[in-house]
Formats: C-alpha cells, sequence, structure tokens
C-alpha cells in the first residue's frame, strides 16, 4: 500500500473529501508535496505558523531542548526552564493582571481550562458565548459553540450554556449574579472574520467587571499578531481576566494557553487539590519552540507590517465574483455568493498552487491568513491566484 492508501484506510478522515495532497516539506511561506510542487500557505496552518515554516531558530530550539529532556511531569509540580522562561517572556508582554499561565495541549483545552476556572472562582454555574462562535470541538467547547448544526449529533451537551448574537446589546442585559463568565472571540474567526463594534465590546466588559463575572477573550487564533497588534485586546481598550491562546503559541509545536491573575489560578490548588492537571500540556520542546518563535515574532517586528501587508491584499484582489471582503489586520475572508463558487474557487487556487479553505460558520467565504512573514511580493503571486482562479470559474460558468 502508498501513503495514500494508507492514508485513506487508517488515518480518521473528518470530511467526504480530503483534500489528499501528501506534504513531505514546509519552508518560509511555501508548502511541498510528493512532486516537489510547491504552494502558498495562505492560512499558515490556521495562523499556526505566524513566522512561517521551519525558521532556524526554531529548528535550533527543537534540537537543543531534545538533547536535555523531553516529558517530565509538566503540570506545575517540577520547576522547568522551558516553561518558567517562556512563562516570563509572555507575561512581559501582557497586562498586570494576566500574570499565571496554564499551559494545555491545545486551544480546546484551553478553553476547557478557563470554563473551569471561571466557575470555581465564581462558584456559579451561567455561562454565555455566542453565536457563530468557535472554541474547540471537545464536550465543554462543544457546548460553547456557536452552532447548532455542529453541536446537535453529540447531545446532550454541558447545561446552563447561553449563546447570543455578536454585537447585540441582548447579552448585556441578560447578565446577573448568576453568571459565570461571558466568553467571547475578540475577532470573531470562523463566522468570516468578523470584528466587534467598540462600544459595545467596552459596555460587555464593564457589565461583567459590574457583575463579578470574569471576561474570556478567545485570541486563539487572533493572538500573536494576526490582526495588527500583539493581542486584539488590545485594540479595545480592555484587558481579559482570562485570556486564552492557541495556534501560534508554540511555534508549530501543539500548545496551548490559559491565562489570569494568580490569585485566581491559585484556586486550582485547593478542594480539590490538582484542580486541573494534564500530562503533556506545557510540553518542553514545546514550551522551547513557542519561546524561540515568539522571539523571532518580536526580533523581525512582522507585527509592524501587517497593516500595510494586509492593504496590499486588499488593493491587488479583483472585484469579480467577490461580493465584500472582511479583514482585520493580515486576516481575510473574501464572500462569495454561496458556497458552490467558493469551493470552485478554492479548488482553482490549490490546483494552482496555493492552499486556503473556507469557514466553519460562513461556507461562502474564502480564508486567507498567511504567515506575517510573508513578503509583499508573496501576496502579489497569492492576489494573482486568487484572481486567476476566480476568472476560470466566472468563464466555466
Amino acid at each position: 500500500m502508498n501513503n495514500r492508501q494508507i492514508f485513506l484506510q487508517h488515518i480518521a478522515q473528518t470530511s467526504i473529501a480530503p483534500i489528499g495532497i501528501e506534504m513531505i516539506k514546509a519552508e518560509g511561506v511555501y508548502l511541498y508535496d510528493i512532486d516537489n510542487k510547491k504552494y502558498i500557505d495562505a492560512i499558515a496552518g490556521f495562523s499556526v505558523a505566524n513566522i512561517g515554516h521551519s525558521h532556524p531558530k526554531v529548528i535550533e530550539a527543537v534540537k537543543n531542548q531534545t538533547e536535555q529532556y523531553m516529558h517530565l511531569i509538566v503540570y506545575g509540580e517540577f520547576i522547568q526552564q522551558p516553561q518558567t522562561a517562556y512563562a516570563k517572556l509572555l507575561t512581559e508582554h501582557l497586562p498586570n493582571s494576566l500574570n499565571c499561565i496554564y499551559f494545555t495541549n491545545s486551544g480546546s483545552e484551553a478553553t476547557e481550562g478557563a470554563m473551569k476556572l471561571a466557575k470555581r472562582v465564581t462558584g456559579r454555574t451561567k455561562i454565555f458565548a455566542f453565536n457563530n462562535a468557535y472554541h474547540g470541538s471537545t464536550q465543554g467547547s462543544l457546548s460553547i459553540m456557536g452552532s447548532e448544526y455542529w453541536r446537535n449529533a453529540f447531545r446532550p451537551l454541558l447545561p446552563e450554556i447561553y449563546h447570543f448574537d455578536y454585537n447585540d446589546n441582548a447579552v448585556i442585559d441578560a447578565i446577573d449574579n448568576n453568571t459565570a463568565c461571558v466568553i467571547i472571540e475578540i475577532i470573531q474567526a470562523e463566522a468570516g472574520i468578523v470584528a466587534p463594534d467598540k462600544n459595545w465590546i467596552q459596555s460587555l466588559y464593564k457589565k461583567c467587571k459590574e457583575q463579578g463575572v470574569l471576561f474570556i477573550a478567545d485570541e486563539i487564533q487572533s493572538g500573536f499578531g494576526r490582526t495588527g497588534s500583539l493581542w486584539a485586546f488590545e485594540q479595545f481598550d480592555i484587558v481579559p481576566d482570562i485570556l486564552l491562546l492557541g495556534k501560534a503559541l508554540g511555534g508549530g509545536m501543539p500548545l496551548g494557553a490559559f491565562i489570569a491573575d494568580k490569585n485566581l489560578m491559585y484556586t486550582f490548588t485547593d478542594n480539590p487539590v490538582l484542580g486541573h492537571i494534564t500530562t503533556f500540556g506545557g510540553h518542553p520542546v514545546s514550551c522551547a519552540v513557542g519561546k524561540a518563535a515568539f522571539e523571532v515574532l518580536l526580533q523581525e517586528k512582522y507585527i509592524d507590517t501587517v497593516k500595510s501587508k494586509q492593504n496590499i491584499l486588499l488593493n491587488n484582489l479583483t472585484k469579480k465574483l467577490i461580493q465584500n471582503i472582511n479583514s482585520f489586520g493580515l486576516w481575510a475572508a473574501i464572500a462569495f455568493e454561496n458556497f458552490e463558487i467558493n469551493h470552485a474557487v478554492v479548488q482553482k487556487c490549490i490546483a494552482k498552487g496555493m492552499i486556503t479553505d473556507w469557514f466553519l460558520f460562513a461556507p461562502n467565504c474564502m480564508r486567507i491568513a498567511p504567515p506575517l512573514s510573508i513578503t509583499e511580493e508573496e501576496i502579489l503571486n497569492l492576489c494573482n491566484i486568487v484572481n486567476e482562479s476566480i476568472e476560470e470559474v466566472l468563464h466555466s460558468k
């Protein structure tokens, strides 16, 4: 059996038509298949590869840490330099109240941990979330996912979860003294890059503060410069009580985190002891790699170029077939009339050497989220591929 046959036989597929390209190499903003065909990675592994693939300093961090040690007890018992060094670096670039980090395996587990922490700290049970929100696929994070289509097949889910429309005042009015937390993507990702009205999110934040409700900001996709600032919440003049990170946090290795004030996090230490534990979350290699990638992001000043690259992207896409473009930083949702047109354009893009896809809650929108390290010339090439693909779809109608 060749690799394709083994893949189809023994790897669990999550769709009836997987992309099915056999990749053998990734470097910079490019992926290479078994025939050495080169593809622009226009989604950065779902915002994981914010500094691109296989950066030399990241590779060096992998080698150095594996030579020292790999797996140890990771959940806050042993003192491990990869964890402490990365935690220190992260907190140096966060508000003072976000000073204590619980490393997890993934963004989904970060969501789970934050939900538990909110209940433990407040002693309350109600959780408010938003329609068209995505926070992961485990049972708890699925419970707060904002789409009944994705939730329904797995019921019963967690009780006392309430969903509201994004940018709607109904959620502000509904907050009461039984509400443990409000969990919100600062920029809704899978809805098709939907930003909040600044007055609305500030009013929501203020109501949470007044009622003792924890404000949980999910920056699993938006963090690490994707929106043009290190953290998207900075652009809305708020500081969350709990911050969720993942994706780019690990620099290509599996890593997530939820971050809060030490006084909040300390509630996990007693009654019960070991209030949240994990076998692999905060793995030494993941932390070493994540720190190396974060340092590259800061040193290379990629975030400073996000807005100009966003403008190049928006100014060089054709107007044909595109109904509108939602964008926030180097992150865009290109909307077509329906999924069928979007799917056809996506397939053309892949055939022409550009990896892209659509959004869970906006299937008519093409996802554009390349590594922040992409050059202006590479963005123009990306735009040319999209434009040529649209032309071919247009002429085939």
